[in-house]
């Protein structure tokens, strides 16, 4: 039996972020038209909290001119790592032919997890958005900021970009990397309240376990893309928030057990789960209208699901075996 390995390297080759955002935005339709499989993520968290260890399989039935494909991720997430130099999130995701059940390749789980994470905010940020939205504040200034810059740049105009991280040296390396590519202007900010005040697209990829995001803040009109926490028991955003926006997720079963920014809340009383008012490819398939008006506030909750791993990871082997990028191993 041949498996294709293929590196961190291989996968940022094969995975551009306007072709990934292609593929997240049919990967999430596939899910809202039932022709998708995706269980519930197990998550095995380490003795001495310092992370947790997740399992996510799922399956793509063919459609039309796409073949079906079955995979799973296995993804470590230890914040601690940031201490160390190295990603908080690491893994790889197998993919296996979905007619035998037999592996056919094995690619880096971490970078796919930072361009398909990305990739589907640029969904949402596409979908939800105001079509004029110009300024973008990111707050955060890892792996997961820099992906979203790309992102949300590549879907709407955006003109001036704010970046405020807890750690001001990684905002500063941040900007110091994006003004080196992009023409835009960007810049660190000394608090979040100073990036958020006139965003249009607000982007939240940290690690806090506590709000970093104010309803004061917020200009009529705003999308959110609330991204850093995964766990029942850290949020990002602030109830007062939450409670004023639109509600978006990726999908409810997933957003009504794993997503603090909206458990936490509902345990406050600020609203039931019925606030949640459609999944995006609900809103991608036309049976939600999304943004109802220029003035309202929207936000999108990402958790992160098996079927973009196994969606992402079908596209690189179709491209790896076009490009003959990567290994061939023998098991």
């Amino acid at each position: 039996m041949d498996v294709t390995v293929l590196s961190a390297e291989d996968v940022a080759k094969l995975l551009p972020m306007r072709d990934c955002i292609g593929v997240m935005r049919d990967a999430l339709a596939a899910l809202a038209r039932g022709k998708a499989l995706v269980p519930l993520r197990m998550v095995m968290r380490m003795p001495d909290g310092s992370g947790f260890l997740g399992l996510m399989p799922g399956h793509m039935a063919p459609d039309g001119d796409r073949d079906g494909a079955l995979g799973m991720k296995a993804v470590s997430v230890f914040p601690g790592n940031a201490g160390r130099g190295i990603d908080t999130h690491q893994g790889a995701v197998l993919l296996f032919e979905p007619d035998t059940g037999r592996l056919s390749a094995l690619m880096d789980g971490a970078t796919i997890t930072a361009i398909r994470t990305a990739a589907v905010s640029g969904v949402a940020t596409d979908r939800l958005a105001r079509m004029d939205a110009a300024e973008l504040a990111i707050l955060g200034a890892g792996v997961q900021a820099r992906t979203h810059l790309e992102a949300i740049t590549t879907v709407r105009p955006i003109r001036r970009v704010r970046v405020w991280s807890r750690n001001p040296g990684h905002a500063a390396d941040l900007v110091k990397e994006a003004t080196a590519r992009y023409t835009i202007s960007i810049e660190a900010m000394p608090n979040a309240e100073a990036a958020v005040r006139g965003a249009d697209v607000v982007a939240t990829v940290t690690a806090s376990p506590e709000p970093i995001l104010d309803r004061a803040w917020l200009k009529d009109g705003v999308h959110i893309n609330a991204v850093g926490s995964s766990i029942p028991t850290t949020r990002e955003i602030d109830t007062a928030t939450m409670a004023a926006v639109r509600l978006f997720v990726d999908r409810r079963e997933s957003a009504v057990n794993e997503a603090g920014d909206i458990l936490i809340a509902i345990r406050e009383g600020a609203f039931t789960a019925d606030h949640i008012q459609a999944e995006l490819g609900d809103v991608i398939v036309g049976k939600d209208p999304g943004r109802r008006s220029d003035s309202e506030l929207t936000l999108f909750k990402s958790l992160g699901l098996a079927v973009e791993d196994v969606a992402s990871a079908a596209f690189i082997l179709k491209r790896a075996q076009q490009t003959g990028i990567g290994q061939t191993v023998k098991m």
